[in-house]
């Protein structure tokens, strides 16, 4: 956050959504570790993803500056969520929807609707390449927020045993793009 002439705090001006590159990895973890730490990822994680699908790795960021935010999304089996911390050896032959592994703002680039704009791009390019739904794990009581981006708990036996590595309050959850 940057601070107001009148002392109130305002998002960091400048920052817009570009694809993800290489070079941006490191921050990228960066802003994993301070959003994330009962959830640790590994860079190689984050590279992995990338290299895997580049079309659905984001970062937000001032031009060329370190990022301060990141999306991570890629096809993916329903009711399945890869281990936390894994390098993944490729996608499914057989993928069903588009998986929203991560999403996170470094906390200067907090409160500026900034998260809105990424999952409604994200929402409209999967639509656009004919995938029907997204969907995520929500950790750190996020759940609200994520209904307020459209998606809803899905309960699935299937994810039962996974979501309790991710903690208590961790819920499957997806977002239909069909009926949007």
């Amino acid at each position: 956050m940057a601070i107001s002439q009148d002392g109130t705090e305002q998002p960091l001006p400048g920052l817009t959504w570009r694809p993800m590159r290489p070079n941006d990895i490191d921050a990228v973890v960066e802003v994993a570790r301070l959003s994330f730490p009962d959830h640790f990822e590994e860079r190689a994680c984050f590279q992995n993803r990338l290299a895997l699908y580049p079309r659905g790795c984001f970062v937000l960021a001032d031009g060329e500056a370190p990022a301060k935010g990141y999306l991570i999304a890629y096809p993916w089996r329903a009711d399945s969520a890869p281990p936390l911390n894994t390098v993944i050896e490729g996608l499914p032959a057989e993928p069903a929807l588009i998986y929203l592994h991560d999403l996170a703002l470094h906390p200067q680039a907090r409160g500026g609707g900034a998260t809105t704009a990424i999952i409604e791009q994200l929402a409209d390019q999967a639509a656009e390449d004919g995938w029907p739904a997204i969907a995520l794990v929500a950790v750190n009581d996020a759940v609200g927020f994520w209904t307020r981006q459209g998606f809803v708990e899905a309960d699935s036996p299937d994810m039962a045993a996974k979501l309790a590595s991710y903690g208590g309050d961790a819920r499957y959850m997806k977002r239909d793009l069909l009926d949007a």
